[in-house]
Parts: structure tokens; sequence; C-alpha cells
């Protein structure tokens, strides 16, 4: 019990360390039991960080911020135009072919599964076949359902679509037009001694930047090249395959093992074990490698590294806590608490021994 009250009294004596605990402790309380009523907030913020490094380049370039936000602004709605009217329709045409295509294609799934025990039959025992199409089967059924329940909410889905096209402009344009002012306004209420918590949010903030520039550009890299190959390769449902590769980046490692299963089902039931499925699992893999050892280094060299199990249970906990957002922002906030921990004063005996 001493020990514990020691190690309060060392750190928890600093008034900067009580402020930056709380105001941590405040702000994950508000992520986790608010975080989807504030969604289009957050995505504006997303949105901002992404558009600001574009109008700090036109300002390094003399141009007034006013007119570099405008400008901006104008740019990003043409691109939400083109999205809205030119990938969302070809993107729906092809979902619908799919789903279309889907049972056929399940079914020829399950005949090759039962052909398996009478090719290995010391390999795969029947009764295991057996036991995994009925949970194959289960697992449609359950799919059918929520498809149900889906379409049920479509119109609710609909209208928060709606308000979204409408808030989410609206944010960006203030959060770009009046960041200073926002900024200002927020610091007003902080204490005047916050050196340490300065510190922390200085390196945050350059993380959180980086990654989130980073990572749009990812997605779009990712999802061009594989559209690319895609189509050369005469890939079924190209667009929709590769806007799956594009998203799957948002997780690492996960993501990427996940939208394996779809792009090689799809393509074996389109070319079945022929050269045409094994250049187009090539490609793919050539893809994913040159995305985890080329692209990543090269758009994420500014971005603390964190050790690949430290992603992974960041993904895990900030998801659970916080769905989409939370594993969107899994990478920027176990850089946070790295942050923190890096910042953190050391104990003074482990210091004297390490000058020692």
């Amino acid at each position: 019990m001493q020990v514990i009250t020691n190690w309060f009294k060392r750190y928890f004596s600093d008034p900067q360390i009580v402020f930056l605990t709380l105001f941590l402790l405040l702000f994950f309380g508000v992520v986790i039991t608010m975080g989807h009523m504030l969604a289009p907030v957050l995505a504006s913020i997303v949105v901002a960080y992404l558009l600001e490094g574009i109008v700090s380049q036109l300002e390094r370039n003399s141009w007034p911020r006013s007119l570099s936000v405008i400008l901006v602004f104008i740019l990003f709605l043409l691109f939400v135009a083109l999205v809205l009217l030119g990938l969302l329709p070809l993107l729906s045409r092809q979902v619908t072919e799919f789903l279309q295509q889907l049972p056929i294609m399940i079914s020829m799934g399950q005949n090759a599964l039962m052909q398996l025990p009478e090719r290995y039959p010391d390999l795969i025992p029947q009764d295991q076949v057996d036991q995994l199409i009925q949970q194959i089967r289960n697992e449609i059924a359950s799919f059918a359902q929520q498809a149900v329940s889906w379409s049920l909410a479509s119109v609710v889905g609909v209208i928060t679509l709606v308000v979204y096209l409408i808030l989410m402009p609206l944010l960006v344009f203030f959060f770009l037009k009046d960041k200073r002012l926002i900024i200002d306004w927020f610091v007003m209420y902080l204490p005047r001694h916050r050196r340490f918590a300065g510190t922390v949010w200085t390196d945050v903030d350059k993380q959180i930047a980086n990654y989130v520039r980073g990572k749009f550009w990812e997605i779009v890299t990712v999802w061009a090249v594989s559209f690319i190959a895609f189509r050369l390769l005469g890939l079924n449902y190209a667009l929709l395959l590769a806007v799956m590769v594009g998203l799957s980046v948002i997780i690492p490692y996960i993501g990427a093992a996940v939208v394996t299963i779809p792009i090689l089902f799809i393509a074996w039931f389109q070319w079945g074990w022929t050269t045409d499925f094994a250049w187009l699992a090539a490609a793919y893999f050539i893809i994913q490698a040159l995305d985890g050892n080329v692209l990543v280094p090269l758009l994420f060299s500014e971005v603390v590294n964190l050790h690949p199990v430290a992603i992974i249970v960041a993904i895990l906990v900030f998801g659970g806590f916080w769905g989409f957002w939370g594993v969107f922002f899994a990478i920027p906030l176990a850089t946070l608490v790295q942050a923190v921990l890096s910042a953190w004063p050391k104990n003074k005996e482990e210091s004297s021994d390490s000058e020692g």
C-alpha cells in the first residue's frame, strides 16, 4: 500500500499531470458514451485534417487563408459530387449483380466441398464436410435475416445519409475557416500551466494529421491499382472488389486477410483452378506486398512506429468501444498512449541510474 501511495505522490503531485489525466478521462468518456451522436462532427474533423494540408500549402505560397479555404472547399464539393454521381451508381449496379449471382456461387462452393471426401477420403472425413456445409447454411440464413432487418431500417439509413450530406460540408467549411478561432476558444478554458499536455498534443496532432492524410492516399492508391489490375485480368465485379481492397487498409493486417476470401472465391467461381485464377491471385498478393512494404513506409514515414501486437490490440480495444471510428482511429489513439508514456516523467531513481 505504501508503494502505491508513494507512486501517486511522486507523479500526481504535479498539477500538469493531474490536468492531462483528467482531460484524457473526459475525452475517452465522451468518445465512448456519445461517439455515435458525434459521428458527423468526428467525420468532419477527419476531412478537415485532410484538407488542411492543402490549405496550408497554399498559404505557404502566399495565398490568403480565406481564398485558400474557399478554393479547397469547392474542390472538395466537386470530389463528393463525382463520388455520389459517378462512382456510387456503378458500385450499386455491381452489388446488385453480385447478390443475384451469390446463390449460384454458394451452390458451386458446396458441390466442391462435397467432392473432397471422395477425392481425399483419408484426409477429409465426410462428417466434417457435412458439419461445415450445415454451418455455412446457418450463416447464410442468419445473413438473410440481417438483410431483412437492414431493408426495414433503410429509411432511417437514407435520412441519416441526407443529414450527413448536409451537416458534414458545413462543419468542414467552418472547421477550416475558423480553425484559429475554435482553437483559441478551446485554449481559453485550459489552465495556464499545461506544458506537459502541450508537449503531448503537439506530438499527437502531427501524428493524427499525417495518419489521416496518409491513410486517404493509401486507400485511393490501393483502390486504383487494384481496379486496374482486376479490370485488365477480366475479373467480374472489378470495381466492387477494388473498393473492398481499398477500404480494407483501414484495418491493418485484419482487413487484408478478410477481403482476400471474397476475391479468391469470385475468381475461382469465374475461372476455376486455371492459369487465369493463378494470375489474379499473384497480382492480388503482389499488390498487398507492395502496399505493406513500399506504400505504407512511404506514406507513414513520419508516424510513430508501433509494434504489430500494439496495433492489433488497439484495433480490438478501441473498435470494441467505438465501432468503425475506433478502428479508424486505432493507430492515432495508440500513438496518443505512446506519446503520453514517452512524455511521462521518469522515476528519479531510474534516471539517475541511467545517467550513471
